[in-house]
């Protein structure tokens, strides 16, 4: 298989390099941790050669007799070597039995610089800081973006590009396969696994079933407000008899696993969190098809999903904005920065860019606002809104 440097992890990683945290490489099933984690380690190799790199994959082998606390303890404090730099690479870490004691006893140790990665059932954004007793740094890595995608094929043309990137989507290991029926097959098998395995294993979640209809209702439902008693009255009436409570804990569930994020609601004008209906964007919008089909696609959706995600890579807080009963679709905070966003597939048409640019106008405050849709041409801008492609948005530097 192919593979390209994805230098914004790699700058991540080199970022934290010495630091005392326990640094977590996460993200949802098969977008790269492990790869990620190997590439560090080349680059480590060529920058410091002097280091002293321990690295333990506990899918291989040759690893099979240390999965027990006692005997990974045991390799790492042999291999350990006095005066110089210790790196201890860690990958699919819950598979050593007791894991979480050994990986803290080696922090408290300061001898080593720790990274690990390992299987979303066992290293939740939630669990970590119960997992850990030391300070946890998460390097949270998401799909191929639209820019790694079009370097990974080379595409000279980036409206071709995108194109196929909004059907494809962005999980690297469906890339080997020519036929977009054994793409589509090799996705929905990672997403069917994780929910399998990544949460009914990890949640001893005996309704099943009534988990898939819950993820089936947001995978038809993406970038689409929705509350947690909606949901629950929606599968009530489908003959899957649920509640609000055990919505809730499922949606939780979903997105400690990385399979989707939510987006809550903000009141501009009132400056405050709306929590009675949320938006929920998956990991990949690829997963979406995989599932459902493409029959009837739907590109605006498509386009929201992927800017939701885009913005998360670029560590932006995102919330879906509302103002005197209009929305908007984004607002994106980061440090001191904010914008403004609206989606849509075609502003074309005056009244549909009218509908878009009104309430990206009815805000009063100077922060930057953009509308981002498919106009194959250069940036422009229509009373202080700036117009973008969205392809092309996705592959300026941020």
């Amino acid at each position: 298989m192919k593979l390209i440097e994805r230098f914004f992890y790699l700058d991540k990683l080199k970022n934290v390099m010495g630091t005392p945290d326990i640094k977590v490489i996460s993200g949802v099933r098969r977008s790269g941790k492990s790869k990620l984690m190997e590439a560090f380690i080349e680059w480590l190799k060529t920058s410091e050669k002097k280091a002293n790199i321990i690295h333990i994959n506990f899918n291989l082998i040759e690893f099979e007799d240390i999965k027990t606390a006692e005997a990974l303890n045991s390799y790492v404090e042999k291999h350990y070597k006095k005066n110089k730099s210790n790196y201890l690479f860690i990958d699919e870490v819950q598979l050593c039995k007791d894991f979480e004691k050994v990986i803290n006893s080696f922090h408290a140790s300061e001898k080593y610089d720790i990274y690990i990665s390992g299987s979303n059932a066992f290293l939740l954004s939630s669990d970590l800081a119960t997992l850990f007793t030391g300070r946890v740094f998460q390097i949270k890595v998401f799909p191929f973006s639209f820019s790694e995608y079009q370097k990974y094929f080379s595409y000279p043309d980036i409206d071709a590009a995108f194109d196929s990137f909004v059907k494809e989507g962005g999980m690297a290991g469906s890339f080997v396969y020519k036929k977009s029926e054994d793409k589509y097959s090799y996705i929905r098998e990672v997403f069917d696994t994780l929910i399998t395995r990544d949460i009914v294993q990890k949640y001893k979640i005996k309704g099943e079933l009534l988990l898939n209809k819950l993820n089936d209702f947001l995978l038809d439902n993406i970038s689409t407000e929705v509350s947690v008693r909606t949901i629950a009255n929606t599968l009530t009436s489908v003959s899957e008899k649920t509640n609000d409570k055990t919505v809730g804990s499922y949606l939780n569930y979903l997105c400690n696993a990385f399979a989707y994020y939510k987006v809550r609601r903000y009141d501009i004008r009132g400056k405050k969190y709306l929590s009675s209906q949320d938006k929920y964007y998956l990991a990949d919008h690829s997963f979406k098809y995989a599932k459902l089909g493409t029959k009837n696609f739907d590109f605006g959706r498509s386009y929201e999903n992927i800017v939701a995600i885009e913005l998360l890579r670029r560590g932006y807080e995102v919330y879906a904005g509302v103002l005197y009963k209009k929305e908007i679709d984004f607002v994106a905070i980061r440090q001191n920065e904010k914008l403004y966003i609206q989606v849509s597939d075609d502003i074309s048409r005056p009244l549909t860019f009218e509908r878009e640019i009104n309430p990206l106008l009815s805000i009063k405050d100077a922060y930057p606002k953009i509308i981002l849709a498919r106009t194959k041409h250069e940036e422009y801008s229509h009373d202080g809104v700036r117009i973008i492609d969205i392809a092309r948005w996705l592959l300026a530097e941020d």
